[in-house]
């Protein structure tokens, strides 16, 4: 198939309708029925106010987080669609990609 992998970015503190975003998108893609979806906790990294955020022992709210997903142009749009209704604040990256199961 022909779509897209819209990767979101994160952190593990932030939260919208009281569920941390991660939980939240990947209930969402449940919800909207799409192939599946992958969170990925990374140890550190560069927000968009030039601010590292980072994974501590004893403190994982400041952890970056990313939510993969791999939808049609369709599933794509219908997300969107969403997510404005949800007036979300979420920087992301989408790119053309083919996606299949072998």
């Amino acid at each position: 198939m022909i779509g897209y992998q819209i990767t979101f970015y994160t952190r593990q503190d932030r939260r919208h309708h009281g569920e941390p975003i991660g939980e939240w998108l990947l209930h969402l893609a449940d919800e909207m029925k799409f192939r599946g979806a992958t969170v990925i906790a990374a140890s550190e990294g560069i927000g968009h106010q030039h601010r590292i955020h980072s994974a501590h022992f004893f403190e994982l709210a400041d952890q970056p987080m990313c939510i993969v997903l791999a939808v049609t142009h369709e599933e794509g749009e219908r997300l969107f669609e969403r997510l404005r209704s949800e007036k979300l604040d979420l920087f992301y990256v989408k790119a053309a990609v083919e996606f299949g199961v072998i």
